[in-house]
C-alpha cells in the first residue's frame, strides 16, 4: 500500500497543496542498486557482470542479487557467451523492452514530481 505526500507550496501564489503519489513509483527500479544498473542498461547495452561490477562498485554477491531480482521481474535479459581471448565465460546483461518501458516509466514518475515541487 502507497501513500500520498501533501506538499505545500511556498510561493504566494501556489498556496494550494501539490499532491505527490509516490505510488507510481517501480518499487523494484526504486532500490538505490537495482535504479544504478538499470540507468547504465539504458545508456548501452550490453553490458558485462564484470563492467557492471566494476563501474558500481558492487560486491558480486551484491550485484548478482540485483541482476537477479531484475531478470525475474523481466526487465533484465542475461546472455551467456564464451570470450573469445580467453575462452573464458561471460553473462552479459541488457534491458528487455519491458525493462526499457518500465524505466522510461519511472523517470517520467521522478520528472513529475520535480516538477511538481519547483517553483513557478
Amino acid at each position: 500500500m502507497g501513500f500520498l505526500f501533501l506538499l505545500r507550496a511556498e510561493s504566494p501564489k501556489l498556496r494550494a497543496l501539490i499532491m505527490i503519489d509516490f505510488t507510481q513509483l517501480d518499487k523494484v527500479i526504486h532500490e538505490k542498486g537495482r535504479l544504478s544498473i538499470m540507468t547504465l542498461l539504458a545508456t548501452r547495452s550490453p553490458w558485462s557482470f564484470q563492467e557492471l561490477k566494476a563501474e558500481l562498485g558492487h560486491s558480486d554477491g551484491n550485484l548478482i542479487t540485483h541482476l537477479r531480482t531484475l531478470t525475474k521481474e523481466g526487465y533484465v535479459r542475461e546472455t551467456k557467451t564464451i570470450a573469445q581471448d580467453s575462452a573464458r565465460p561471460c553473462t552479459n546483461y541488457e534491458l528487455t523492452g519491458a525493462g526499457n518501458s518500465a524505466f522510461q516509466a519511472y523517470v517520467r514518475v521522478l520528472e513529475s514530481i520535480v516538477h511538481q515541487t519547483m517553483p513557478q
